[in-house]
């Protein structure tokens, strides 16, 4: 080889090179930080490659390093966070159950951070208030099970992209501030505190668990009401006769109000679209902001008041108390009108086709009433001929109705509760709700089992015009163990016709918006090619709104990142920082789901052929 052919390629090669060695130094310097580094992080050595040899806790894109991944190791000593400040792809630090101790690392410097993960270990002290000033792009911060004192840092409220805060199980107290930017935040978690004082309205999207344990706290998701009159804050001087006047006429003008409330409660019509009861619960189920979005995740921006839900209607419809709910599904034994009016109920969502309830029956078994007031297609008879044909269905991936009753307005149906979730939740929401993360093998098994449950579907309904119709991740049910379960199904014969454009997801396919098409079959593979580019990106889909303003155009993103062969820049960094997975498989599932979702059905994969490649993957 020529001496000017060689100096040639080590002109070419010696940017990379030089990068790539700097990344070693700075990886090896923070190493170094460490007390236990050399025995934990055996395989960091110089002149080798961070991304190529793989080094333990490294999460790399191509040749830059994005992630430090380094849980459940032992791990202790100092951080050097300068030496990271050389690493300029840096965006996830995850240092979880680990043995650290002190002040939180200065993290600060890495102002492009997107997610800091340093929950269970034994980091203490107080935060400065402006230490996350400079953190602009951090999306999310868990601190959770460390011994953090002192308030809650007023510039951490203040980021404008932070979706996820868990800072349970430290000592944090003082007031809670108020978030500058509420609809963003998506998952939040204060409990096992010492917090005290009035819980901000910008927070009544959260539960009450989100809040407990910690005793100075009081507001309405509590139960504990904030006493703010100047008088019944005095010290611990005895109450003077104002304050016992003041109390009593107190005590009688609640007395009143409720009689009020009882006799109000008590003269309505027992109609199921009023509902009642004597206490609020309150859930939080919208992970996305909710002004224009349908609240399928979970918000209940309303209360329900017990599922007593005034089923009483049905009861007084039905004099001989007989064939209140037809059973399509006994699996899970029997159940009728008067043992739902005995339990407790809760609102889960509202969304296009009505609202759905959580209900505890006698028995233990968790069911979910939902309410439909969009399906009057059908009469009586053909409504329960679908029914029971629905309910015929069996398959691991999809969830079979228990039961249904008809009326004339409204129909409900009911299913058994699955207490995880939706996958939309588990992608946009608090995934602190799992054991363990969204990572490549549970993703791959929620899209297998997507996959041949929707072919199941598709075979057990040939007969209807798009046998699912409704497939999105909001219809994705999760078990405890990532099987998915689909739901939502079958619906178009009941729904009116004037209006099943607006409710199912299956008109949103390109040949329905654009071309004033019929849905098809095909229609429910453009919605499979949407929840699979959903589940790779972990990204939000645009399809899903009616106005586009929010989210991402997943098909148009999926398409130009593959013209320009860039497919591995639409992964999660999720999937990435879960551990070791294989890019190419990752590769062949997001071409797939691309394959989906083709303007022209024609060209787009058969449902046959998506199941079959999704399969032969490994």
């Amino acid at each position: 080889m020529s001496a000017a052919l060689v100096t040639s390629l080590v002109l070419i090669l010696l940017p990379t090179l030089c990068f790539s060695q700097s990344d070693v130094d700075s990886l090896l310097k923070f190493k170094k930080s460490l007390k236990n580094g050399d025995s934990k992080l055996k395989n960091w050595l110089p002149n080798s490659s961070p991304c190529r040899k793989k080094w333990v806790g490294i999460v790399c894109d191509n040749e830059t390093i994005i992630g430090l991944r380094l849980t459940n190791i032992s791990l202790t000593g100092s951080i050097d966070v300068g030496a990271l400040t050389q690493l300029r792809g840096l965006r996830t630090i995850s240092l979880v159950k680990n043995a650290f101790t002190g002040p939180i690392p200065e993290f600060y410097k890495l102002g492009a951070l997107k997610a800091i993960y340093l929950s269970n270990n034994q980091f203490s002290g107080e935060i400065p208030n402006t230490y996350f000033g400079s953190m602009r792009s951090l999306k999310k911060l868990w601190l959770n099970d460390n011994n953090f004192t002192g308030q809650i840092p007023l510039s951490l409220m203040e980021l404008s992209h932070l979706m996820e805060l868990h800072l349970e199980r430290n000592q944090f107290s003082g007031k809670i501030p108020e978030s500058k930017y509420p609809a963003v935040l998506k998952s939040l978690d204060l409990s096992g505190n010492k917090l005290e004082g009035n819980i901000p309205e910008c927070y009544s999207k959260f539960n009450a668990s989100v809040f407990q344990g910690n005793i100075g706290l009081c507001g309405k998701q509590l139960t504990k009401y904030c006493v703010h009159h100047p008088l019944l804050h005095k010290s611990h001087s005895p109450p003077t006769a104002a304050v016992i006047v003041m109390s009593a006429t107190l005590v009688v003008v609640v007395f009143f109000v409720i009689v009020g409330i009882v006799s109000t409660m008590q003269n309505e019509d027992n109609d199921l679209r009023n509902l009642s009861s004597s206490r609020e619960t309150l859930r939080n189920v919208c992970v996305v902001p909710c002004s224009n979005r349908e609240t399928s995740i979970g918000s209940s921006r309303k209360s329900s008041l017990s599922l007593k839900i005034k089923l009483g209607s049905l009861k007084m419809n039905n004099k001989n108390g007989t064939n209140d709910f037809v059973m399509v599904n006994e699996e899970k034994g029997t159940f009728g009108l008067d043992d739902l009016m005995k339990a407790e109920a809760e609102v889960l969502r509202n969304g296009q086709l009505g609202s759905a309830y959580k209900a505890v029956l006698g028995t233990g078994l968790a069911v979910v009433v939902k309410r439909m007031n969009e399906m009057n297609k059908l009469g009586k008879d053909g409504f329960g001929v679908e029914m029971k044909r629905i309910g015929e269905l069996k398959h691991p991936n999809v969830m079979t109705p228990l039961a249904f009753h008809f009326r004339r307005e409204d129909k409900l149906i009911i299913s058994e509760y699955m207490p995880h979730g939706s996958l939309l939740y588990a992608l946009h929401g608090d995934r602190g709700l799992f054991h363990a993360r969204l990572n490549w093998q549970n993703r791959l098994k929620i899209i297998k089992g997507i996959a041949e449950g929707l072919g199941y579907i598709h075979t057990q309904l040939a007969t209807y015009v798009v046998p699912h119709g409704n497939l999105k991740t909001s219809n994705v049910l999760l078990t405890e163990t990532y099987d998915p379960l689909l739901t939502n199904y079958g619906f178009h014969p009941f729904i009116n016709s004037d209006s099943v454009a607006q409710r199912l997801f299956a008109y949103k396919s390109p040949e329905c918006l654009q071309n004033q098409q019929h849905v098809s079959p095909k229609s429910d593979v453009y919605c499979l090619g949407i929840v699979i580019l959903e589940i790779m990106t972990g990204k939000y889909p645009s399809q899903y709104m009616n106005d586009g303003d929010s989210g991402i155009d997943i098909v148009q993103w999926a398409q130009s990142s593959i013209s320009a062969n860039h497919v591995e820049k639409l992964i999660d960094p999720e999937i990435l920082a879960s551990g070791s997975a294989s890019i190419d498989q990752m590769i062949t599932i997001i071409q797939i789901g691309a394959a989906c979702t083709k303007n022209n059905p024609d060209q787009r994969l058969s449902l046959n052929e998506a199941i079959n490649k999704i399969q032969e993957i490994d």
